[in-house]
């Protein structure tokens, strides 16, 4: 029996990325003494008071349909968040409550681009991109990156065609953690306005840049730009999937009725949930902040002893990069050896770009435990020669 062509643009690039990271969580279910640092979920709780408002919902039989685009007040809530953050007056009737910044990532693919147009996003990327821009039969444009993972705006300018529609990035970066920087927003605002491009801003990590914002188009060009984001990072709630867009009005009320012939609202509890998340954001994120901070000066200090690696320190953000090429191996051959030897879970840098193709992404938002004992396994790995010899096979 034939299937949809859209099973091969879901399913294609990047999906490998998670191989081992998957085999990594069979293996500690089982009871292996594996660790895993290839996926960020940190090992924080989500805030107590967010938890009670959920069982208290949960037992007043808060378990019904809910509006589509999500509760007015949550919406209200998620409008002056994005205001105070960004600058861009922003009213509810722009705001749509998704499964996490990922479906609405998805949503927004599919809102403003189809077959015959391309859709161009910046490297490294996260591995979901490929398929979540190319799901609605568009075709997808890697920007490449300059020096220090910085966007090549020389590069971009280059690439924008007549079938382009949209520009998509993350700020800040998964996996670098650079930050876009005022100067390279203004220049792609002027390609924006100049060729008619939406820009969708994947904004899930801006909350652990410092002061808990980053450089933001939405008040410069309100018309044009598409804001994701959500409270999966800032508040340890990845699991809740409290995400949201917000949008041009037009594009609003389309991703609504895609929401309502695609998820049909997300629960009332996790919405009541949000609005108190949401009102204790700024302690929140401000934990999450010192958290990654100590938490990434360990991982440094653990990794000095390792010639043969080189950190690079991210803007933002739970993850980092780590050069691997002094070890003679890419960064699939490290990864995949790696966890064979030493039970060490990364992802494989090449699933972010060609850019990053000799890097690992290692997640340092973890136990102090599993960080020091990471950095043991991967000093040992890379003390031994032979090893790397059969990871080149």
């Amino acid at each position: 029996m034939r299937l949809s062509e859209l099973t091969a643009r879901i399913s294609g690039e990047g999906a490998d990325a998670w191989i081992t990271h998957y085999e990594a969580l069979a293996a500690r279910e089982r009871g292996a003494d594996v660790i895993v640092l290839s996926v960020g979920d940190p090992d924080l709780d989500t805030p107590k008071e967010v938890v009670e408002r959920a069982i208290e919902q949960l037992r007043a039989g808060d378990t019904h349909y809910a509006p589509a685009a999500g509760r007015l007040p949550l919406r209200m809530a998620i409008a002056r968040a994005h205001a105070a953050r960004s600058g861009q007056d922003t009213h509810p009737d722009q705001v749509v409550c998704l499964a996490g910044a990922q479906n609405a990532l998805f949503a927004a693919s599919l809102c403003l681009a189809g077959p015959g147009d391309e859709v161009m996003t910046l490297e490294p990327m996260y591995p979901t991109y490929p398929a979540t821009l190319e799901v609605s039969g568009a075709r997808m444009v890697r920007v490449p990156s300059a020096s220090g993972f910085r966007p090549d705006l020389a590069a971009l300018e280059r690439l924008i065609s007549p079938r382009t529609r949209a520009l998509f990035w993350a700020t800040p970066n998964n996996p670098s953690g650079a930050i876009l920087e005022e100067a390279e927003l203004e220049a792609i605002a002027a390609l924006a306005r100049r060729h008619d491009l939406w820009i969708v801003s994947d904004e899930v990590y801006a909350g652990l840049a410092p002061g808990g914002r980053v450089p933001s188009l939405a008040a410069r060009l309100p018309e044009q730009v598409v804001t994701v984001s959500s409270l999966s990072k800032t508040h340890a709630m990845t699991g809740w999937r409290a995400g949201w867009l917000i949008a041009p009005r037009e594009v609003a009320r389309h991703v609504e009725a895609l929401a309502m012939c695609m998820l049909f609202g997300l629960p009332g509890f996790i919405q009541e949930a949000a609005i108190v998340a949401l009102a204790n954001a700024a302690a929140a994120e401000q934990q999450i902040r010192e958290y990654c901070r100590v938490k990434l000066q360990r991982f440094l200090g653990g990794l000095q002893s390792i010639p043969t690696l080189r950190a690079v320190e991210p803007q933002a953000g739970m993850f980092m990069l780590v050069d691997v090429s002094a070890t003679g191996l890419n960064g699939y051959q490290f990864m995949r050896a790696l966890y064979e030897a030493e039970g060490v879970s990364v992802l494989d840098g090449a699933a972010f770009g060609k850019c990053t193709q000799q890097y690992i992404r290692i997640c340092f938002a973890a136990e102090d435990a599993a960080i020091d004992g990471a950095c043991l396994r991967m000093g040992r790995f890379c003390e031994h020669p032979r090893l790397a010899r059969g990871a080149r096979g």
